[in-house]
């Protein structure tokens, strides 16, 4: 199947290309203007590789995996992806584009899939009662649709944050969510004791030197029982390699160390209130001092854990004379920490907090700057006009370690899923016992098997120093769409209990929202994954 749907993608990419290329080379102009073809591309292509990447997860457990369950899920997940496409490519909610958009009919589909042998495959492991039994297997073992790590030393690295996440996270995570509270002092203490705030940080620093595949693991552990977090930990890990990645020798000394310990907690500061997704737009600016120093001008917002912070990463226009990305530059701004009653006491510096329904712990803001004060050193690498490409060098591992984050809480859903439906009588039998039941059970352990496959094929590209904008773009939107229909369906088992308030189901559902849009929306990977796909001769 995985020929087939290579051979769908190669002629859907040939239908699209010419119709985005002006002269043989990419015009973004007639990329916007054909954005619905490119991205179903995107999707097509994404949904693709997810099935490759689950395949291969399922040949590296040949060996270990009992009843060859990993092989059962990666063809059922195969042949779901096969015979979904003679509806379209589904693009998200209320977003489908039908074939003809990339070039594609039901006829090609069935001469693709008969040509390599895939069609009679797919009706086998396609259907509702395979997926039912597949549901059913599962739901008896003790991690459900967790069924092993290819990689022994990964599968031992997950089973003690798993420990850990379930000891000291699990537990106060529903009463953080129900409250708004701020993720507690004391979780966070712990959290650097297990080293979680620099684990891909060298060891030099105090890091773990950890790969970003095991980086995944963690993040992924962790946010599985609380979406907030593992992004905590995430943004203390991003942060650090910016600056490791950017910064001045002694920016490093100065603020690794820190990072890594816990001491220094930091947000990103990027986002404006009329410059989303369009980073290379901003509009605040730092205006350089005559003693050395900067003050920043402006709005940004979308801050996260911004009154906790006691650095900033601030991207900001230092050349207003010249437009787009080149006349940004990154700042490390030193802020003091929020208290009681006055939440940003630094002068030029006030904020205000947006509500939000999910993704609590952390608190988001809009923040104001009049005149706040950068030290000259804040600077990042000491150059100005390179901040655009400094953030961009993150963008991969801040995309992974999303799709990381996503696997966690698809993988919380799941098995919220199958703890209600293994316990809950209605009607005389237990509900994992209704076919409906089971089978959305079935789906929900193909999808995060899959997303975590493709996440894990992401970070290996990353470890591995090749450029992976497009594997972490997949990853990215695969994974973060794998979430929300768990979550969605997590709801759906528990019925009137899911939509609760007090429910974990409502917790992950809102959680699960978030996810497709930021570290950039949904719609951005999809436009990051056409252009790779359609660069490329």
């Amino acid at each position: 199947m995985v020929v087939a749907l290579d051979t769908l993608v190669a002629r859907a990419r040939a239908h699209v290309r010419p119709l985005v290329c002006d002269d043989g080379r990419l015009s973004r102009d007639r990329l916007r203007q054909r954005q619905l073809s490119a991205h179903a591309l995107a999707h097509l292509a994404t949904d693709a590789e997810a099935v490759r990447q689950s395949v291969r997860w399922a040949s590296a457990l040949s060996t270990r995996d009992g009843g060859g369950i990993a092989d059962r899920v990666a063809t059922a997940f195969a042949s779901e992806v096969c015979a979904s496409l003679y509806g379209g490519v589904a693009l998200g909610a209320c977003d489908t584009s039908r074939l003809e958009e990339i070039g594609l009919t039901t006829g090609a589909i069935d001469e693709a899939l008969a040509t390599h042998g895939a069609a009679d495959a797919m009706c086998r492991h396609a259907s509702g009662d395979a997926l039912v039994q597949l549901a059913i297997e599962l739901a008896k073992r003790a991690s459900a649709g967790t069924v092993q790590d290819a990689d022994d030393a990964s599968g031992a690295l997950r089973a003690h944050f798993r420990r850990f996440a379930e000891r000291e996270i699990a537990p106060i995570a529903q009463r953080i969510h129900r409250n708004d509270e701020l993720i507690p002092d004391e979780l966070i203490a712990k959290l650097a004791a297990m080293g979680v705030f620099g684990l891909a940080l060298p060891e030099r620093y105090g890091g773990g030197g950890a790969s970003m595949a095991d980086m995944c693991v963690v993040t992924e552990e962790i946010s599985r029982a609380s979406l907030g977090v593992g992004s905590l930990a995430t943004r203390s890990e991003i942060a650090g390699e910016l600056i490791l990645g950017a910064g001045t020798d002694a920016q490093r000394d100065e603020w690794l160390p820190g990072i890594v310990s816990g001491r220094v907690l930091p947000t990103a500061v990027f986002s404006e209130p009329n410059h989303g997704s369009d980073l290379a737009n901003v509009a605040t600016r730092a205006e350089r001092q005559p003693g050395g120093g900067w003050k920043l001008y402006g709005q940004k917002t979308w801050i996260t854990h911004a009154t906790r912070a006691d650095l900033m990463t601030v991207l900001a226009r230092t050349r207003p004379d010249v437009a787009g990305y080149a006349g940004l530059s990154m700042f490390l701004a030193r802020k003091s920490r929020g208290r009681e009653g006055c939440e940003f006491p630094d002068v030029g510096l006030a904020g205000t907090e947006i509500k939000v329904i999910g993704y609590r712990g952390m608190k988001e803001y809009e923040l104001s700057f009049d005149g706040f004060a950068v030290e000259a050193s804040g600077l990042l690498g000491g150059v100005e006009g390179e901040g655009f490409k400094q953030l961009m060098q993150t963008f991969e591992r801040a995309r992974i370690q999303t799709a990381a984050r996503s696997v966690g809480v698809a993988q919380a859903a799941l098995d919220e899923s199958v703890r209600h439906a293994s316990t809950r009588t209605q009607f005389g039998q237990r509900l994992i016992e209704f076919p409906r039941v089971a089978r959305k059970i079935g789906g929900m352990i193909l999808r995060t098997a899959a997303a975590r496959a493709l996440t894990r094929h992401a970070a290996h590209a990353r470890d591995a120093g090749r450029r992976c904008d497009l594997e972490a773009g997949m990853a990215k939107l695969f994974a973060t769409r794998a979430a929300w229909e768990a979550a969605d369906a997590c709801v759906q088992i528990h019925g009137g209990m899911g939509y609760a308030e007090e429910s974990v189901a409502s917790r992950l559902l809102v959680d699960a929202r978030v996810l497709s849009i930021f570290e950039g929306a949904n719609e951005v990977q999809a436009d990051v994954i056409a252009r790779r796909l359609l660069e490329a001769e």
